[in-house]
């Protein structure tokens, strides 16, 4: 019994991972021209996850309506110039600031929708193009329908909380974070939204990163 039960394991194990591959490679937005001038943003990623990296206000769009000085250790840094943005299990999103602070129960509830979510917003100064960070230019109508997809994920009433250090803070969120609905889905669908040129299923971080330009 115990054996089938691996079996069955490694080979959805397998699917899933088949699946992964395969809706990183369809993409979407594929005949999208990538215009010379426009608004520039930023994806980022630390191996694992990924989050998106906007403008504080850029053509009109502000944030402060849900982004408040008063939500930071330090509320200094909302003067900072640029926001990071990511989603993810609220759980296990504030409960490890660090890999050491992993626990495979609470990974656990997360891949299985068990949770509630949160936005994780840092206020950064200017961002720097390399390996875990890739530019876009997207046109102002691309970067209004990015906002509005980042908006629309506020929970109604965003409660938050303070973040790692002085500088972030945690959104409730809409959504469920799991097995197939990861931190790298919600930026995969973000990118999507937009019209950016992205795979059908973003799972990983390298199923992003795969779309980015190269620095």
């Amino acid at each position: 019994m115990l054996a089938w039960l691996v079996v069955i394991v490694a080979a959805l194990f397998a699917l899933w991972n088949a699946a992964a591959l395969a809706g990183t490679l369809i993409p979407a937005n594929a005949g999208r021209i990538a215009p010379a001038n426009g608004i520039r943003i930023f994806v980022e990623d630390n191996g694992v996850h990924t989050g998106i990296v906007i403008p504080a206000e850029a053509d009109g769009i502000g944030w402060s309506d849900l982004v408040r000085p008063g939500d930071l250790r330090d509320p200094r840094y909302a003067a900072h110039p640029w926001l990071a943005i990511g989603w993810g299990d609220r759980g296990f999103y504030m409960e490890t600031p660090t890999w050491a602070d992993i626990r495979p129960g609470r990974t656990a509830a997360a891949l299985a929708g068990m949770g509630d979510t949160v936005l994780h917003v840092e206020h950064i100064g200017q961002p720097v193009v390399g390996a875990d960070r890739r530019e876009l230019i997207l046109t102002p109508e691309e970067y209004r329908r990015l906002t509005d997809f980042i908006r629309a994920t506020f929970a109604d009433l965003p409660e938050s909380w303070p973040g790692y250090g002085r500088h972030d803070a945690f959104y409730a969120a809409r959504g469920r974070y799991n097995l197939f609905r990861t931190c790298n889905s919600w930026t995969g669908e973000a990118l999507r939204a937009a019209g950016v040129p992205m795979g059908i299923w973003t799972p990983l971080s390298a199923s992003v990163m795969y779309w980015m330009p190269q620095p």
